[in-house]
């Protein structure tokens, strides 16, 4: 259900609920004024846009959303994505991605998508995560230092070695006001935890530069020629067929990175509240969010852990909050833009130093890298460094394609064939079995994965016996590639004049057997038929000894 229908029917928005919710969306607003700016810039786009991102999928978001305390809006998450989509198609290629991506999130949760997040492992998503802070914490340098690298490139590496040059020609005044920054970002909260560090360093800085007039300090006016006031006209970004097919890969990449940044938020939002949210309606809120964004001047959003977790503790319970905040950005920038334009752009980028250094989750990455299985290392690393120094894209596919490859063969790697053998025979079977049947156990999904295993294995039973039973009580699935191999198995008994069935198969891989034709090419009705009635067909001889022989 849309989050804001249920808290309304729950109550949340009673008097008695209004005062604290007011209060966290007014925190949560200051919190997110300089993110949203820092944001905005590190993406390729003017800090207002960032502020119009905030108001519209903020606004949006606690709409139509199904978590009562996410709060939406421009994230570190993004920057990378963005700001490669902006430096090559322009910032109205940007809306239009974001605008697409916004369409895909809205379908992935009308077809109920959203629980296919949960499938991407944490060690994915931690390496990739931890990528990003890195190219945002290195992507701030100039900023923060004032540097004027002479040369840079379109790989990680390349900047790197342009900044690294650059850095002894670091700007004393710039670096100055930006360590003076960070020091209030981090120290701050230690003392004052209520206070929103952010502001207070954004607004020391802005201060300490507008006194002492320092010289080359780059400051949103010198930079951007300041904020305009108010919100933007409507703009529906141009989109011609040539343009969206050019886009269709950014808008995906859009779309998942905010799905799984979205869902994520709102299972610590889950966590925090114990309550519990709907991911598909979530998907379908933060479509909505995506699709208005753009037309009214923004970009890309998702939901912000970092904020949410402000609003929880600031005593927020129902999408008010969420809405409140959103109206306090619309507020200061139609009353207040004029006086942003003597930000200086180094307080940004040190509210961005530590806004990596949350996101890498290094504690995290580090107890991974001590304690996680050595395939779950292997993934991480190649995560992290293929975001670093490749890209997003491919480090996510990659990442994803490898969990699966390795979970297929764990999964491969459970399946066995074992021989049932004369003890066992005693307690399966009341009656004797003819001596000369043999009788295999299949234990774990026959799946393609499995099937090289499996049929190798089938390959080295005996050619000895008469007749042969697979009982498939333990196989909860197969697919057409396992039972191709089964197939071929029975082939190569029958051509040897061994009799073949198979028995116990619950209703949905009797019924594929069926219809794969296996049951009609060994003369057999039912697969799910008990070990009793597999020997009754193969008419058995009375008196004869019991005879298995175990794999």
């Amino acid at each position: 259900m849309i989050a804001v229908l249920e808290s309304w029917r729950a109550g949340l928005f009673h008097r008695r609920h209004f005062t604290r919710n007011l209060g966290a969306g007014l925190v949560v607003g200051v919190v997110a004024l300089p993110l949203a700016m820092a944001f905005a810039i590190a993406s390729g786009a003017r800090p207002e846009q960032g502020i119009y991102t905030g108001i519209v999928a903020g606004l949006l978001a606690a709409l139509f959303g199904s978590s009562h305390v996410s709060i939406s809006g421009p994230t570190g998450a993004f920057i990378v994505i963005l700001a490669g989509i902006t430096a090559e198609y322009g910032f109205e290629g940007l809306q239009l991605a974001t605008l697409m991506a916004g369409l895909i999130l809205l379908a992935m949760g009308l077809v109920k998508l959203g629980g296919i997040i949960r499938f991407i492992p944490t060690p994915v998503i931690t390496g990739f995560t931890a990528g990003i802070a890195v190219i945002i914490w290195v992507g701030q340098w100039k900023d923060f230092f004032g540097l004027q690298p002479a040369a840079s490139g379109a790989h990680f590496h390349e900047k790197l070695g342009a900044l690294l040059a650059a850095l002894p020609e670091l700007h004393l005044p710039t670096t100055l006001l930006a360590v003076g920054a960070l020091a209030i970002v981090v120290l701050l909260p230690r003392f004052l935890r209520r206070i929103p560090s952010p502001l207070v360093a954004m607004l020391a800085v802005t201060a300490a530069q507008a006194y002492w007039q320092f010289d080359g300090v780059a400051t949103i006016g010198s930079a951007f020629g300041g904020i305009p006031s108010g919100l933007p006209a409507i703009h529906l970004p141009q989109a011609s067929f040539a343009r969206v097919l050019e886009l269709i890969g950014p808008a995906f990449t859009i779309a998942m990175l905010g799905a799984i940044e979205s869902l994520l938020c709102a299972v610590v939002a889950d966590g925090m509240t114990g309550s519990r949210h709907n991911p598909n309606q979530e998907l379908v809120g933060q479509g909505i969010a995506n699709i208005a964004a753009p037309i009214f001047g923004g970009f890309a959003a998702t939901g912000a852990i970092a904020r949410t977790a402000t609003n929880i503790r600031n005593g927020g319970d129902s999408p008010l909050a969420g809405i409140v905040h959103a109206l306090f950005l619309l507020a200061v920038i139609v009353s207040l833009a004029p006086l942003a334009a003597h930000i200086p752009l180094a307080a940004l980028a040190a509210i961005l130093f530590v806004v990596a250094w949350n996101m890498s989750e290094a504690r995290h990455f580090s107890d991974l890298l001590r304690h996680a299985p050595i395939n779950d290392k292997a993934l991480l690393l190649i995560t992290f460094l293929l975001t670093v120094f490749a890209d997003l894209v491919i480090a996510v596919n990659v990442g994803v394609l490898l969990a699966a490859l390795l979970f297929m063969k764990r999964m491969s790697e459970t399946v066995r064939i074992e021989g049932e053998t004369p003890d066992s025979l005693a307690a399966l079977c009341p009656v004797a079995v003819p001596s000369g049947v043999q009788i295999y156990t299949i234990d774990g999904p026959l799946f393609f994965g499995a099937a090289a295993t499996f049929e190798r294995t089938l390959a080295g039973l005996h050619d000895q016996a008469e007749a042969v039973i697979f009982r498939l009580g333990r196989v909860p699935f197969a697919d057409a590639t396992a039972m191709h191999a089964l197939d071929d198995v029975v082939r190569h008994f029958r051509q040897r004049h061994i009799e073949v069935r198979v028995c116990e198969a619950n209703p949905r891989v009797a019924h594929k057997l069926r219809e794969f034709g296996l049951l009609a090419r060994i003369g057999q009705q039912d697969a799910s038929i008990s070990v009793l009635d597999a020997l009754a067909e193969l008419a058995p001889q009375p008196g004869t000894q019991v005879q298995a022989e175990a794999s």
